[in-house]
């Protein structure tokens, strides 16, 4: 069975020190340590430690073997998005993830997939990185769950989404700087609590701004499950049903009606939960997805979901005919 593992992030191993080299700001560079790890650090400050599983593509595949799983879609750590710096330094630091994750793809076009970033900060540049990562073989985008705490219902980001769907394009929406992380540090709470909040402000955001109403062949992918958005389903709809003049004031249609029209991965550590989505979203808009290689992600690859009672063409769809869909790409290209 053809496992494709749809959201997982990758980093250059060697990139320039961006701070350094624009002169501002809070920039990602790494800072490798004789043991093959590397520190990740932003504007000169620690952030994170990383394993060398991050960048190097061979050890990536032998790493997933161990799971019978083929194929990766990779895309860049969000913390690399930068919509805060300026456009045109934005725009170099995404067309520099964005060509490492190509050549990596042409490098291995059986074993990865490539999402590109873009600079969502100024909507001219955005589109045409995007059409530029179009022509050299990404098959979508990953963005952030707001830009720069703006939401992705705001107008001026319609006309990216727009050429996404005239492109093309896939969608993939992952949270990122958390709502309430300056006053909820402790216990490890962004992560916990923040991103699926996070993901859930992205779904009504572009629900209740009509996006996925004007765009309906758009195809988008909201991270971690949907976060919160599908287990607070009901109490979404009843607020959108006892108070419209707050809730229904761009799009009067209920947002229950959006179930199975988005895709979502399948990070719920939980089968259970992962029942309940599946109940709601059908089989064929979960994709598997690991956000590999970091441990708050499934690092087994689909375990639990082979280790359940679901049936074979339930776990077929989500190990592999989802994201294919999701992408548009065909079986035949990994096989």
């Amino acid at each position: 069975m053809l496992k494709i593992d749809m959201h997982t992030h990758i980093i250059p191993k060697i990139m320039p020190n961006w701070t350094e080299k624009f002169g501002y700001g809070k920039f990602i560079n790494l800072v490798h340590n004789e043991d093959r790890s590397a520190d990740m650090m932003q504007g000169g400050q620690f952030f994170r430690r990383i394993q060398e599983n991050c960048w190097n593509d061979e050890l990536r595949i032998g790493e997933y073997e161990q799971f019978n799983t083929q194929v990766q879609v990779v895309c860049t750590i969000p913390v690399m998005f930068s919509y805060w710096a300026k456009t045109e330094d934005c725009v170099e630091l995404s067309q520099f993830l964005n060509d490492h994750i190509a050549d990596l793809v042409a490098k291995h076009p059986k074993n990865y997939i490539g999402l590109a970033t873009i600079p969502m900060q100024d909507t001219e540049a955005a589109i045409k990185e995007l059409e530029r990562a179009k022509t050299t073989g990404h098959v979508g985008i990953q963005i952030g769950s707001n830009i720069n705490d703006e939401n992705l219902s705001e107008e001026r980001f319609f006309p990216i989404f727009e050429a996404c769907e005239r492109l093309g394009m896939a969608l993939m929406v992952h949270p990122w700087q958390m709502m309430g992380f300056d006053s909820m540090k402790k216990y490890w709470l962004p992560w916990l609590v923040g991103m699926p909040a996070e993901t859930s402000r992205a779904a009504c955001s572009m629900i209740f701004g009509g996006v996925l109403e004007r765009l309906p062949n758009l195809r988008v992918c909201f991270s971690h499950a949907g976060g919160s958005f599908l287990p607070t389903l009901g109490r979404i709809e009843h607020g959108f049903n006892c108070r419209p003049d707050l809730v229904a004031v761009d799009n009067s249609i209920n947002p229950r009606e959006y179930v199975g029209k988005f895709w979502v991965d399948c990070i719920t550590h939980d089968i259970d939960a992962l029942k309940y989505i599946l109940k709601l979203q059908g089989s064929k808009r979960i994709c598997l997805g690991s956000d590999y290689p970091f441990p708050l992600g499934d690092l087994e690859i689909g375990k639990f979901i082979e280790e359940s009672d679901l049936s074979k063409e339930t776990i077929e769809d989500i190990f592999s005919h989802s994201t294919l869909e999701w992408l548009d790409l065909k079986k035949e290209k990994f096989i």
